[in-house]
């Protein structure tokens, strides 16, 4: 089992910044790799994928709507991957979910995470 807990939600403006973490404990399948991914889910909307990491390469993707805005690292040694807000928007309001994917590919579909973190609401007022 996989245990996540994130932190670094609140409210802020709109053109503000937040910064999540996620710190992944238990059996992190280091030595296989995993990916770390955030996705986020709006009153009455599918949780949709924002950025997804490899703990191996480093590779990222980011989901259209956050690119140039949103920036997703990891802390290896740390088992602990960030995810800097920039320019938000209101619309960018919603409970955030780290999730966590072994193996060493990326992916974007809720559907490939087994493990899941309980989640922490970002609220950008305009």
């Amino acid at each position: 089992q996989v245990q996540l807990v994130e932190s670094g939600g609140g409210l802020v403006q709109a053109g503000g910044s937040l910064r999540l973490s996620c710190a992944a404990s238990g059996r992190t399948f280091t030595f296989t790799g995993y990916a770390m991914g955030w996705f986020r889910q709006a009153p009455g909307k599918e949780r949709e994928f924002v950025a997804v990491i490899s703990r191996n390469t480093g590779s990222t993707s980011y989901a259209d709507s956050v690119k140039g805005r949103f920036t997703i690292s990891r802390d290896s040694a740390k088992n602990t991957v960030y995810l800097q807000m920039n320019s938000l928007k209101p619309e960018d309001t919603a409970v955030y979910f780290c999730a966590y994917r072994p193996g060493a590919g990326i992916a974007t579909e809720t559907a490939a995470y087994p493990y899941w973190g309980q989640g922490t609401q970002v609220t950008v007022s305009s």
